[in-house]
């Protein structure tokens, strides 16, 4: 990072972001409201978090990754824009996770993760069967997983997993106009590949 960057990361993790691990989160104290919660995972640098964020000011956001160019990019924004519902999880989510409460998300977002092409690297995948099950545990009922790739492959071997989930409806579905384009995905349009949105709801 530039030595901004770095100042930046430095002064504001403290004030907006999250410990991986730690007390059970507490919503209310973190936010000081009761709201609908998402968890967005694997966000770059974040377009499509702040975009969220921004258009809807009555949802909680945690955005997490570990690449830590990307979580300080979210941070400047978060500064400049003055959103206060937005949190940030400079780590593993997969971790972060067993902090959050069963039942207390309305969403899980997971957009563009890598998808591993390697069969020996597949278990890697963060749409595994182990981890939906546990994004389905932290999912209210009525609250949706929406993934999003443009690995067509990728795509198909999570709607497999998700279509056998007793506790998901859904499938595929037409880009929402809401998800803002990431900088991985416009790569992805100038390479030619199309973004498949799959969104599940729990029931």
């Amino acid at each position: 990072m530039s030595a901004r960057r770095a100042e930046l990361f430095e002064r504001l993790e403290p004030v907006w972001g999250l410990d991986e691990v730690g007390e059970p989160f507490d919503q209310v104290a973190e936010f000081g409201r009761v709201a609908p919660l998402v968890l967005d995972v694997g966000i770059g640098a974040g377009e499509s978090l702040i975009a969220a964020a921004t258009a809807d000011s009555e949802i909680d956001h945690i955005g997490a990754d570990v690449h830590t160019p990307g979580i300080a990019s979210v941070l400047e924004r978060i500064e400049s824009t003055g959103l206060t519902n937005v949190r940030v999880l400079h780590g593993d989510a997969l971790v972060f996770v067993s902090r959050l409460p069963a039942g207390s998300l309305a969403g899980v977002r997971i957009y563009f993760p890598d998808p591993w092409p390697k069969e020996r690297h597949r278990h890697r995948r963060i749409t595994s069967a182990a981890n939906v099950d546990r994004f389905v545990e932290l999912l209210g009922l009525g609250g949706t997983l929406h993934v999003a790739t443009d690995i067509t492959e990728y795509a198909d071997g999570t709607r497999t997993i998700c279509d056998a989930h007793p506790d998901l409806a859904g499938g595929m579905v037409a880009r929402p106009e809401w998800r803002a384009v990431t900088r991985y995905e416009r790569k992805g349009l100038a390479a030619g590949r199309t973004g498949i949105d799959l969104i599940y709801r729990r029931v």
